[in-house]
């Protein structure tokens, strides 16, 4: 397989689908709610899906496709190669701030990530890599992870989880968050993973995500040695949601066994 063909397809696409979004700031979004009327789709989240599928389908027609907006395959398994796409993830950023929200893609063999991208388009930040050579943030490449203290450490989760009162354990993120140097949250998974990946944050911790919130990161920061599972230590199922537990290698452990294992995740 000519991976590094594919990566080139798809490092020009996803900055063709970045300057597409950019022309469309100053024009009205056609906004619309799915699951709850803080889970939104634009019009624009489904153009720039439907603009991946066209340039994949016409190059790599045997390929799969999985994206956020249902526009490409129904999927049962990961066989061969599949495509995971969330064209807009941060949609609501995206509609209220206009920033903090970026692209992200992932290729996966068999269930095995291969290419990650996340384009943060408001910055022109691309983050990529192509699995076992190493990962970059635009030209520069980027430093592999090493461990840190919780109490050194930049920690992402979203405070009303950890507020919550319902079956599974959301009081025990208290105590990291007590622990931790700071915590952040930017509403984009895909860029708090790449946040993790560049040095800019430690860890990463959420509770309910899909398969292409997680699919480019995740290739990025394991390239770099970073862990990437769900709450209980388990590697993650790309074809239904999940918890997610990212953070450096170290650090992982330190969560997961010191704050985390008594939970049910």
């Amino acid at each position: 397989m000519n991976w590094e063909l594919i990566y080139s397809h798809a490092v020009q696409w996803v900055k063709e689908a970045g300057e597409n979004i950019r022309l469309s700031f100053d024009k009205t979004l056609n906004i619309q709610t799915k699951s709850n009327r803080n889970d939104l789709v634009t019009n624009i989240d489904k153009e720039t899906e439907q603009f991946f599928i066209d340039k994949i389908r016409a190059v790599y027609p045997e390929h799969k496709i999985m994206g956020e907006e249902g526009l490409g395959d129904q999927l049962e398994n990961l066989d061969g190669i599949v495509w995971l796409i969330d064209p807009i993830d941060g949609t609501m950023n995206f509609v209220h701030q206009q920033r903090n929200f970026a692209i992200s893609l992932g290729v996966y063999e068999n269930g095995v990530g291969k290419i990650g991208l996340v384009y943060d388009v408001v910055h022109d930040e691309l983050y990529h890599a192509i699995k076992g050579h190493g990962a970059f943030l635009n030209d520069k490449k980027i430093p592999a992870l090493h461990n840190r203290e919780v109490k050194d450490s930049i920690i992402a989760l979203n405070a009303t989880w950890v507020m919550e009162n319902r079956s599974i354990d959301h009081h025990l993120l208290i105590p990291l968050a007590r622990d931790a140097r700071g915590t952040r949250s930017y509403g984009s998974a895909a860029l708090e993973l790449v946040y993790i990946a560049a040095g800019r944050m430690d860890a990463y911790i959420s509770l309910r995500l899909s398969p292409w919130d997680v699919a480019g990161g995740a290739v990025i920061v394991e390239e770099l040695g970073g862990i990437v599972t769900n709450l209980r230590g388990e590697k993650l199922d790309y074809l239904s949601k999940d918890s997610l537990l990212v953070a450096r290698p170290g650090l992982h452990q330190t969560i997961l066994h010191d704050y985390l294992k008594d939970g049910k995740w």
